[in-house]
């Protein structure tokens, strides 16, 4: 939630400022309604014309990753690195065949099963199964295998960073939004040009609330959002190329300690379990 929590400090002061210096909150308040008519509704036209239904509901979905953070906590890479410790030593010591039933039907697999969080990601469960089906099926140059995974995390990477990118594009056109409706503000102005100075100064005002919204709206508001929905996304990516570190370390013959080693190396540092955490979860995995 600091998200909410950084937007309320933020009104907080800005309009907080604007108290102390004496401004008065009844033209704002008379003008917001309006601007934020026109302001809003030109940038959700302007997203809708943007984007495909499809992403439209993608940037929804963004909008809950912003607000509960990334996904995954330093057990969840625990987790991850016992089932993938559990399967390369699998594949070592009783051969590729031994992952057949595990790999072919997951939602079945009494290994899935002991880390259902994983076995309920269906992007985990799918670079898991498809890579490890692969190595079965004698495609085990660790080079091509990589350079395959690669790709693969790169484009689910690319589409997760759109609604982030889709939002940016909005925060980057709310600031000629609000001289939208500063300028139709001012043309309003011009019509009652015969009013008295203490009128026309209101009505100015006014206009000039649009050009206020629409920056603060875009530096305030959505860009941040946008950059914070990046972070989270290249934070939830890593999780993912644990699992490539380590089927990759596997394929080149190492030993399954070493290959989750390498794969435990790949996590961000604020996440990754030591060494001797890992190591006790490896020695405590028991699975029927």
């Amino acid at each position: 939630m600091t998200p909410i929590a950084g937007f309320v400090f933020l009104l907080v002061t800005v309009f907080g400022g604007y108290t102390i210096a004496g401004g008065k909150f009844g033209i704002i308040m008379k003008s917001l309604p309006y601007e934020m008519l026109m302001i809003g509704g030109a940038a959700i036209g302007a997203f809708i014309m943007a984007n495909s239904m499809h992403d439209v509901k993608h940037v929804l979905g963004g909008i809950g990753k912003i607000l509960k953070g990334p996904r995954f906590k330093k057990a969840d890479y625990t987790d991850l690195l016992s089932l993938l410790y559990y399967f390369v030593r699998l594949a070592q010591t009783k051969g590729a065949m031994a992952l057949e039933p595990h790999i072919e039907k997951p939602e079945e697999s009494p290994v899935f099963s002991k880390f259902p969080k994983i076995q309920k990601d269906h992007h985990a469960t799918d670079l898991i199964c498809d890579y490890l089906r692969m190595v079965g099926m004698n495609a085990d140059d660790p080079h091509q295998i990589e350079d395959t995974m690669a790709r693969e995390l790169k484009k689910l990477k690319e589409e997760e960073l759109h609604p982030s990118h889709a939002m940016q594009n909005i925060a980057d056109a709310l600031p000629a939004l609000g001289i939208v409706a500063a300028v139709l503000g001012v043309i309003k102005t011009m019509a009652s040009i015969d009013q008295p100075p203490a009128v026309l100064g209101g009505m100015i005002g006014g206009a000039l609330v649009g050009t206020f919204l629409g920056v603060l709206l875009a530096y305030g508001l959505m860009g941040p959002l946008a950059s914070r929905l990046k972070g989270v996304v290249e934070e939830e990516a890593a999780y993912y190329e644990v699992i490539r570190a380590v089927i990759v370390a596997h394929l080149h013959g190492n030993a399954p300690q070493v290959s989750v080693e390498t794969g435990r190396k790949v996590a961000p540092s604020f996440l990754m379990p030591s060494f001797s955490e890992t190591e006790t979860a490896l020695q405590e995995l028991s699975i029927a």
